[in-house]
Order: structure tokens, then C-alpha cells, then sequence
């Protein structure tokens, strides 16, 4: 048999109703794209979300497009399980998606530059500044930039030099003593990325085109023919690529080595703010070793990730006018003596940015205090800037008590971040444990250990969907359950000992572990709904839905007449309503102000069994990550993630509808007004705050309370009226 009959045989078993990763996300991150161009959205919100999609597909390139620029170089042609696309075939296809995509964004970014200058935010050209203006502009340039910069000439004697990573780089067209050459000049990254103008206006220039109109300046004994603003992107994804791990007797100073390494990989996209001439083009493409069609023009910013700090320098009258309204997060610990008390009397859930992770914190103040606490064990993935999660497990070093931390080193583009604190927790007495070889720890796990004089030993245990990160607490919507279930903590407390052993293939009561337990489970509730034939019933919310067997699983629960509800934000390959395959099924997505990130896994509708997990549907999380789901215990917070889940369900003004051809539409309201979830969400929060009763706090630090402390505290339970 020939090899292209065997091709096209593997090909026709490929099931119709499953898409490709990379076009699924593409189209997400169009969603997200949808945001900036709502005239509802607040100005300033909208010129955010132009530049979280180019952040996105910053880490598209970076990650997945460099990740399959690495398959085409290998001698056996792999080919995407779902759509037996091969690597190149995948390139191609995206590639041929990128130019329309920019210049929706390049669209939307002058339309809400052009509202935002009719209301006095402005960003100009140089060519537009008033004289004196200019002359301020300049000053500016002369005495805070140019010291910097590092400018050079490129002919025989200057080679081409190396390009660093979504660095900006201004690139011009030289004529010197009749001869042309090539300048190049770096924009530092931590150069500003604008100059405010002075006035009474807001109205700024941005650093490069500041630094182009200044080209005379930094090369005087030149003509400036033309001149570009570009920026190359390379492969950023080289987790695990090294062969030198045996060669480390410390994982920290490899993942060190990581670091370097991956900054010179090769590009795979060059972005340029205007169309190059042809010298100019093939020069960089044979300088850059790429290909004509991996060069994209922007007519934006090459970078807008100065957007969020531009912003921050608006007038904040001016801010509240053109941004969402702020909003306050209900702390329903707060009613209670203490964090710890709350949570032995039944288990909480906190639902993440409606609730605030106060309470969470103060849990681990309070555990870094408590004479009975003996341990704390906690898994971390991503943490805050200036982290009080941090800062509370050094105070329980500090006291005497045992703390492990299991930090995952390769989250990436956190990596640093984790190096350092890491390094902070080792010196304050903290046990750090840097994880396994080749499985992420993602999960979002602590346990809290007390020597309960009366009884032994007793837990608290805090299960995640999110990262311990004050920051995107307030920007993601997550789930935490807390709980005091004794075999919720004997399973924690057998899942740390089995991590510090390496064992990956543990066994629990209640914790479903992936790579071993978790996906197994999926699947065996899967197929226990499917039969139950029509009666069948799945409802879940997660971020992604890769895994092929799952979605194949899925499929097979359809045909056989059970109803599946996902709510997926991003990636779906799953394709439903395909006739005869996925008819059962229907896919949402929310986009929306906070990043939709909780995880629910619902199956069954009388008496259902309910799952939050750290773990999406994808091949990486069920099978090469550490992951954690657990059962929802309690009928009331059971009651409270499906209702929480039905709000999602019927969202019709940030919801959107995944149709067979694999593109989104939005959800028909059946006579009933538009209605947002999280705006939904953000008002009931707001008016359990103001009727709630927060319970008198201490304002003096304390390390141990005395029994006058104690005292206080039980006198003012009574004042309130009911022990909590």
C-alpha cells in the first residue's frame, strides 16, 4: 500500500465533528477582539481588550506557533489527532487568518483612538505637535533617552546583530557619503512607552515615534531615506527541551538556564508598523532566516502592554467616565470571629471576584498565628507582586511552624517570579520542593494541620480553580472551597507525602488526580450518563476542551440521547450540533470583564455529582500535569454552582454560541432584556456587602491571642447577637 493511500485513509477516520486547537483559539481571541468593538463597553475598556488580544496573540506566536515550527523540523511528520492537519499544514492555515485579523484590530484601534481624542485623551504623531511642542518633545529625548540608546550602522564592518524578543527596534534606510547602509536602534524595554505632552489636555506621543522623528539626531551624518518600526517574535516553547537536566544537581539553576536559552530561539513572526520597501524586505528576511508571508504589517502599536499604565495617569475623574464602574467584592468571613471558626462550622465556597480572597488570607494569617496549628502544605503555580500569601507562610516559618511549599518553577512566563520567591520562603525556613521532571504541579492545594488537644490532629483544607494571586483574584472569575472535612484533609495529607516521594499514581477517597485518577473518572461519568440514554445529562464550565478521547466520549454520550451544556471560554474542538455526532450538545462561551477561569463538572440532574477542579479538558492537564478535582459535599454550595452555572447559561449580552462550522453567534434572549452574568453576579455581591455585618477586627498585630483577646472576642459575639 502507498504511503499517500495510507494518508488518506488515516485521514477519512478522522471524526467531522472535531476542530483544530489553534484556529478554535484564534477564533476565542476574535471574541475577545468582539469586546473592543462594543459601543456598550467603556472607552477606555475597549482599547484594554485591543490590547489584551495582542498580548494573546503575542503568546500564540511565541508559544503554540513556535511549538509547531519545532514539529516541522522533525524527520516524521506528525499530524494533529483531531483534523489530521500536519504542522505545516497548520501554519499555513494561520498564517493565512493573521492579515484580516490585523486589520480589524488596526480598525478598532483608530476608531477608539478617534472617541477617545473627542474626549481630550489623544495620542499624536510628531508631525502634529505644535512648535513649542516639539521642542518639549525633543528635551525630553535628549536628556532621558539618548544617553541610552545604543544605535549602530549595518554594512561589512557591523554585522547584523541579534534581535531580542518583542523588543522594538527602529530600523532605517541610511545614505552616507553617497553610500547606503542600514541603521538599527533598540528601544529598551524599560525605557517609557510615551511621552504626556504638556497642557491642559491629555495628550501624548509614543517613545518610538518620538525616537523616529529624532533619527537626525542619532545619526547626524546621515540621510534619512525611510525608516520602520519592527519587532520580532520567537519561539518561546522550549519546557523540557533541554538534554542537559542530568548535568544540574539544582533544578532551580537549570530552569535558570531555561531562561538564557530561550531568549535566542529562532523567530517565527515579524511584525513591521508600515509596508517595507523591497530592499528593506528581503534584506530582513535573509538577516532573519524567515519566510515573505511571516512578515505582518500594524498600523497599531507593535506593543500595547503600556495601555494599562497609561490609563493609570489619566485624571481618575476623567478614568470613571470611560471605565467600568469599580466594584466592591463581598467578604462573607468577614461576619465571623475568624476565618478558622467559619470554616469548621461548614464548608465555604468563595467565588472569585464577587467574593473576596480577603478571607482566604486571613485564613493563613490566622493558621500563622494559631498556637495549635503544627503544618502547613501548599502547592503554587502563579503568586501576586508583593504577595501576602507569601508573606503569611514566612510568618509561620518564623513561628515555629512547618511549612512545604511545592513551587512550580516552569509556569510559564512566571518563571522568575517563582525563582524568587521560592528563594524568599527557603531563607525564612520554608521546605521548597520544585516539583517533578516532566509534570507541571498545577494544581491549587493547602492544607492546614492542627494538634487538637482534646482529639489529635484536625485539617482545614482549601481547594482552587485559581491561582493564590491577590491581583487576579479581582480579575478572573475562580472558585475556592475551604472545608474541615477530616477525609478531604487525610487525602490532602496523602497527596503532599506522595508529591515529596515522587509518586504520581496515588490513591484517594475523595481527590481526583490527574495524570492518574481524574481523567479516568471523566470518562467512567461520562459514559454512566450516557446510559441513561435521553435521561443523560452533563453541565460543565471550563476554559478548554482538547482532549480527543473526552470529546470523542462527549460525541458518543450525544448519539446516545443524553444532553451535554459546556460553557467553554476559549478553545473548543469539540464541534456540536453536528447531526447524527454531536446534536446533544451545545457550547457557550463568555467573554466578558473578568476573565471566565473556574472549572465545574456536573453530571447527573437529580442528585448530580459535582466537581471543581484545577484541571480543564485538555491532553496537558489530564495527562501531563498535576491536577486536583474534588466533590462538592455540601447541598447548598452543590445548589449554588448550578444556579451559578444556569446565570452563565442564559447570559445573552457577553454570551456567545459555538455553531457547527466552529465560529460563535450570539444567543437569542427569548423576549427577555439583556442580561450579563457578571454584571448579574457584581450587583447581588454588592448588595450582600451592605447588608452584611462585619465582625469587630482586632486593629493591633498579634502573633498568639492572650486570654483577654479572647475574651474581647466572645464578649463581642454576644454584643452581635449570634456565635458565627
Amino acid at each position: 500500500m502507498s504511503k499517500k493511500k495510507r494518508k488518506t485513509e488515516n485521514l477519512l477516520e478522522i471524526p467531522k465533528y472535531l476542530q483544530n486547537r489553534e484556529l478554535s483559539w484564534l477564533r476565542f481571541n476574535e471574541r475577545v477582539l468582539e469586546e473592543a468593538a462594543d459601543p456598550k463597553v467603556p472607552l477606555l475598556e475597549r482599547l484594554k481588550f485591543i490590547s489584551i488580544f495582542t498580548s494573546n496573540l503575542d503568546e500564540f506566536f511565541m508559544i503554540r506557533v513556535g511549538s509547531l515550527h519545532d514539529l516541522t523540523r522533525l524527520k516524521k511528520t506528525l499530524r494533529d489527532p483531531r483534523t489530521g492537519l500536519s504542522a505545516e499544514e497548520q501554519i499555513a492555515a494561520i498564517v493565512e487568518i493573521m492579515p484580516a485579523m490585523y486589520e480589524k484590530r488596526d480598525k478598532l484601534y483608530r476608531e477608539v483612538m478617534s472617541e477617545l481624542a473627542k474626549e481630550d485623551i489623544e495620542e499624536l504623531q510628531f508631525k502634529d505637535l505644535s512648535q513649542s511642542e516639539q521642542k518639549a518633545a525633543r528635551r525630553f529625548f535628549r536628556r532621558e533617552i539618548q544617553p541610552l540608546l545604543s544605535p549602530q550602522i549595518i554594512d561589512i564592518h557591523h554585522p547584523f546583530p541579534f534581535l531580542e524578543n518583542k523588543k522594538i527596534y527602529i530600523f532605517a534606510e541610511l545614505l552616507r557619503s553617497e553610500q547606503k547602509m542600514f541603521g538599527l536602534v533598540p528601544i529598551r524595554k524599560s525605557f517609557p512607552q510615551y511621552f504626556i505632552l504638556p497642557g491642559v489636555k491629555f495628550r501624548y506621543i509614543l517613545l518610538a515615534d518620538l525616537m523616529t522623528a529624532c533619527l537626525d539626531e542619532i545619526f547626524p551624518e546621515s540621510k534619512i531615506n525611510k525608516s520602520y518600526c519592527l519587532s520580532i517574535t520567537r519561539n518561546f516553547d522550549m519546557t523540557d527541551s533541554l538534554d542537559t537536566k542530568d548535568e544540574f544537581e539544582d533544578y532551580q539553576e537549570y530552569m535558570k538556564l531555561i531562561l538564557k536559552k530561550r531568549k535566542r530561539l529562532s523567530p517565527v513572526r515579524l511584525e513591521v508598523q508600515s509596508k517595507l520597501n523591497k530592499e528593506a524586505r528581503e534584506f530582513l528576511l535573509d538577516k532573519l532566516e524567515l519566510e515573505r508571508d511571516y512578515i505582518f504589517i500594524s498600523e497599531a502599536p507593535l506593543r500595547l502592554n503600556y495601555v494599562f499604565k497609561l490609563i493609570s495617569e489619566i485624571p481618575s475623574a476623567r478614568c470613571h467616565e470611560l471605565s467600568y464602574p469599580a466594584f466592591q467584592s463581598y467578604d462573607p468571613l468577614a461576619e465571623y470571629r475568624s476565618s478558622t471558626l467559619a470554616i469548621r462550622q461548614g464548608d465555604k465556597l468563595l467565588s472569585y471576584p464577587y467574593e473576596d480572597i480577603a478571607g482566604f488570607v486571613r485564613l493563613l494569617e490566622e493558621a500563622a498565628a494559631d498556637p495549635d496549628c503544627v503544618a502547613i502544605k501548599i502547592t503554587i503555580y502563579r503568586l501576586a507582586e508583593n504577595s501576602k500569601i507569601v508573606r503569611a507562610l514566612v510568618q509561620a516559618a518564623e513561628n515555629g511552624i512547618e511549612v512545604t511549599v511545592f513551587m512550580e518553577l516552569k509556569a510559564r512566563f512566571d518563571e522568575e517570579a517563582n525563582i524568587h520567591y521560592s528563594n524568599i520562603l527557603y531563607e525564612a525556613g520554608c521546605q521548597i520542593i520544585y516539583g517533578f521532571r516532566d509534570y507541571k504541579i498545577h494544581s491549587k492545594l493547602l492544607l492546614i494541620t492542627y494538634n487538637r488537644r482534646q482529639g489529635g490532629l484536625s485539617y482545614i483544607t482549601q481547594v482552587g480553580t485559581g491561582n493564590y494571586n491577590e491581583n487576579t483574584a479581582r480579575q478572573y472569575t475562580d472558585f475556592s472551597l475551604m472545608t474541615a472535612e477530616t477525609g478531604f484533609g487525610l487525602d490532602a495529607r496523602d497527596f503532599f507525602h506522595n508529591m515529596a516521594i515522587g509518586k504520581l499514581d496515588g490513591k484517594y477517597k475523595y481527590f481526583l488526580q490527574s495524570p492518574t485518577s481524574f481523567k479516568a473518572k471523566i470518562l467512567e461519568l461520562i459514559e454512566r450518563e450516557k446510559k441513561k440514554g435521553p435521561e443523560g445529562y452533563i453541565f460543565c464550565k471550563l476554559n478548554s476542551l482538547t482532549d480527543k478521547d473526552i470529546c470523542e466520549a462527549l460525541a458518543s454520550f450525544s448519539q446516545a440521547g443524553g444532553r451535554a451544556r459546556l460553557i467553554i471560554r476559549g478553545i473548543a474542538c469539540l464541534l456540536p450540533g453536528i447531526p447524527e455526532f454531536t446534536e446533544n450538545i451545545e457550547i457557550r462561551s463568555i467573554v466578558g470583564r473578568f476573565l471566565e477561569h473556574g472549572r465545574v463538572y456536573i453530571f447527573g440532574q437529580e442528585q448530580p455529582d459535582i466537581y471543581i477542579a484545577s484541571a480543564d479538558l485538555m491532553t496537558r492537564n489530564t495527562e501531563r500535569r498535576v491536577e486536583i478535582a474534588v466533590p462538592i459535599l455540601s447541598t447548598e454550595i452543590k445548589e449554588r454552582l448550578t444556579t451559578y452555572l444556569e446565570r452563565q447559561w442564559h447570559d445573552c449580552e457577553k454570551g456567545r454560541q459555538l455553531q457547527p462550522n466552529g465560529r460563535y453567534a450570539k444567543i437569542a434572549c427569548d423576549g427577555e432584556t439583556e442580561n450579563s452574568s457578571q454584571d448579574y453576579f457584581l450587583a447581588e455581591a454588592r448588595a450582600k456587602a451592605q447588608l452584611s455585618k462585619p465582625y469587630p477586627q482586632l486593629k493591633t498585630a498579634r502573633k498568639r491571642e492572650s486570654f483577654w483577646q479572647r475574651l474581647r472576642y466572645k464578649l463581642a459575639d454576644l454584643l452581635i447577637g449570634k456565635e458565627r
